[in-house]
């Protein structure tokens, strides 16, 4: 008798149509898990800041599972925690479906993460991009680890560093003294001119008058390129006779001097300086031609529309390229047709100097020749075409960059994600977005970086 209800039981089940649940019940999964238990488990250990445990308790689930809301929540803000972004963003979609409206704050803790985690990864290329967004990012909050990245093996890397934190340390407008004005007196001594040259650069951009007696003996003793911009710091610090040596080492014939003298002469913007920098498009050196036609349009007086057209007809075509899209800075309607000429250049390259130029100026025709270099073999032309729209901000340039973020080489995919965030718009997310699960590393943090920047904007 006892075994009567065994032998019912197994009878039901080996009968036609046998059941051992009713027809209207489901039957349980093999590995579910009741999440309610697990919830107030996760929760209780979230709040008591045991993230670990909390990824822990996640990852018991299926993957298939569908999890209530809050866990997914907390799910998200413990993966950043324990440095896992992307599987933070993989949470994040589940927590947020397509078509619903993002949570701006766990978006930006995201992209915070993808870039702050990869600040020591071991591929110089990575470390330069999130460098590159940290610098872009100009986040006082972001002081400590830009003061760690003057630590780093890369002489890149530490020059973005030391300009990053310049850019924190002016945008927080004090000149308290810090750490961060500490390491950046510091790199005054790196052993790479480039380093030195950021942070003389980054230190006169915060205005801090205590340097001037070191850019002076800089400006006297060194030789190469540091002595003028040692002497251009000084004219940003109120120091104005320096200038004087700025237009004598324009004319040097130590070429790399000269370049940079033509660079800073543009960015000064001293009316007496734009004679010299003009003449500057006819030097026998293309390199100096080139840096003179970007000086120009940095200038960005109507006067330099007359030297650059000269450089438009350049023999060399990165002077023709770059004078191009200088030309455009102007917003001058009257040299569209010279950019129109230029759009037609043999070079490819030229080419998409003039579409930035071109597009800068408000002529959406342009775009058709942007989408047909977006097709080009070379992953150069492609990027290029990426870093016009990009630099002239041609928001009908969007859809051309959703195309381009989904390009076969990571080139063209990275000079996307940056053009996207020059743009600063926030109907750029739904291109961003994706871009974090991007299969590069380098373009995921671009990616990340340039959500930062179109978060900050307002709705």
């Amino acid at each position: 008798m006892i075994l009567l209800p065994v032998i019912l039981t197994i009878l039901l089940l080996l009968s036609p149509g046998g059941n051992a649940y009713p027809a209207s019940a489901p039957v349980p999964h093999a590995n579910a898990i009741n999440p309610a238990g697990s919830q107030r488990e996760a929760l209780d250990a979230f709040k008591k800041g045991r993230f670990d445990q909390v990824v822990r308790l996640l990852e018991t689930f299926p993957p298939e599972q569908d999890l209530p809301r809050e866990l997914l929540k907390i799910g998200v803000a413990s993966y950043v925690k324990v440095g896992r972004p992307e599987t933070a963003f993989k949470t994040y979609l589940k927590f947020i479906p397509s078509g619903q409206p993002d949570d701006p704050r766990l978006l930006r803790e995201i992209a915070t993460a993808f870039v702050t985690n990869y600040v020591r990864g071991p591929e110089e290329y990575v470390r330069i991009a999130a460098y590159t967004v940290l610098k872009d990012g100009a986040d006082p909050l972001m002081t400590s680890v830009l003061e760690d990245g003057l630590f780093d093996s890369s002489a890149l890397v530490r020059a973005l560093a030391a300009e990053g934190l310049g850019r924190a340390l002016a945008a927080t407008k004090s000149l308290k003294p810090s750490s961060a004005l500490t390491a950046l007196k510091r790199a005054l001594q790196d052993p790479a001119p480039a380093v030195r040259i950021a942070a003389i650069n980054a230190l006169s951009d915060t205005g801090d008058q205590s340097i001037i007696d070191i850019l002076r003996r800089i400006a006297r003793s060194d030789e190469g390129a540091l002595p003028v911009f040692a002497s251009a710091a000084l004219v940003k610090l109120g120091q104005t006779e320096a200038f004087d040596d700025i237009l004598s080492t324009a004319t040097l014939p130590d070429r790399n001097a000269r370049m940079a003298a033509i660079g800073l002469l543009g960015r000064l913007k001293l009316p007496r300086g734009f004679s010299t920098l003009s003449q500057s498009v006819y030097d026998p050196e293309p390199s100096v031609r080139a840096f003179a036609a970007g000086a120009l349009g940095e200038f960005g007086t109507p006067e330099s529309a007359a030297p650059l057209a000269h450089a438009v007809g350049d023999e060399d075509p990165r002077v023709r390229s770059i004078a191009a899209a200088s030309l455009g800075r102007l917003q001058l309607p009257h040299a569209r047709p010279l950019l129109w000429q230029a759009a037609k250049d043999p070079v490819d390259f030229v080419r998409a100097g003039a579409v930035e130029g071109l597009l800068r100026i408000g002529d959406s025709e342009a775009s058709l020749v942007a989408r047909e270099l977006s097709k080009h073999a070379d992953p150069s032309i492609r990027g290029a075409v990426a870093q016009a729209i990009g630099l002239s901000r041609y928001k009908q340039g969007v859809p051309l960059l959703d195309l381009l973020r989904q390009d076969l080489q990571p080139q063209p995919r990275l000079m996307a994600a940056r053009a996207l965030g020059r743009m600063a718009r926030r109907e750029t997310l739904p291109v961003l977005k994706p871009m974090l699960q991007d299969s590069d590393t380098a373009v995921r943090v671009t990616a990340a970086g340039s959500l930062l920047q179109v978060l900050r904007q307002p709705k």
